[in-house]
């Protein structure tokens, strides 16, 4: 009988994400593990869809922004003088942490650079695009004491 993915069960998959035009947006091929149903870092709707699957299956969620990385929001993308940034932050896809007055930190990228001007976008690059992940589930298996009281040791989640 083949393990099915439920509650307490330790899974373990790899995933692609791709756009609505079938680009690959991202390509995880080292297994992200999890324990389902329990304090994951899995999208809601990718683990209510995974719940029933067994190893070798495969499904592609697709999730709208509100479902998965929310709404480009234009108020966290800022454009000033390339001079008044520092050199090592001068090349598109630069990150670089901000914290505000109330101690809340938040990652911006660089997006874009032109004319002399150069803008950051604290936006999640996936933010406003309807995206799908495509999913292969490659092990099933009931979780250890250790993984239950523990969580899964890892270093990629599926968020």
């Amino acid at each position: 009988m083949t393990e099915t993915i439920k509650r307490d069960k330790f899974v373990s998959l790899t995933y692609t994400i791709t756009d609505q035009d079938k680009q690959i947006l991202e390509r995880i091929d080292k297994p992200v593990n999890y324990i389902h149903g329990r304090d994951s870092q899995v999208i809601e709707k990718i683990e209510y869809a995974l719940e029933g699957c067994g190893q070798g299956d495969e499904i592609s969620v697709e999730l709208n922004p509100e479902d998965g990385f929310g709404e480009h929001q234009p108020e966290l993308t800022y454009t000033d003088d390339i001079e008044n940034v520092p050199p090592e932050f001068r090349h598109v896809g630069a990150e670089v942490e901000f914290q505000n007055d109330k101690g809340e930190s938040r990652i911006f990228r660089v997006s874009q650079i032109e004319n002399g001007k150069l803008t950051v976008d604290g936006n999640h690059p996936f933010a406003g695009k309807v995206i799908t992940y495509n999913i292969k589930v490659n092990v099933v298996r009931d979780a250890t004491p250790d993984e239950m009281a523990n969580g899964v040791a890892q270093t990629s989640t599926l968020h």
